[in-house]
């Protein structure tokens, strides 16, 4: 008989907390080697890049080891349009995923 996910949770609790930690970690170290990638990839230092968005090196260098919690969203936006790109926000849960800006 199959059981659901809700059922095999139930079943076996998780350290939702533990799990959140851990996945916050991990998709830190993701997009900072991403976005070091990105820059360097665009022939930008982060003192050349931090100085075309308006912000200090130090800045930069927080972005891109994953210190997003306390970046505006504007500056992240500005850290990827230099770098050729841009900044897609959505609204997701485990049914729908909607791009708000």
């Amino acid at each position: 008989m199959a059981t659901t996910l809700k059922d095999f949770l139930a079943e076996h609790p998780v350290d939702r907390e533990n799990v959140e930690a851990h996945k916050a970690r991990m998709l830190a170290e993701v997009r900072a080697h991403r976005l070091r990638e990105l820059r360097e990839h665009a022939g930008l230092t982060q003192e050349q890049l931090a100085q075309r968005i308006g912000v200090g090196q130090r800045q930069v260098s927080k972005i891109e080891h994953g210190d997003l919690e306390n970046a505006k969203i504007g500056t992240i936006r500005s850290y990827l349009e230099a770098v050729g790109g841009g900044l897609a926000i959505e609204y997701v849960t485990d049914e729908e995923r909607v791009r708000v800006a």
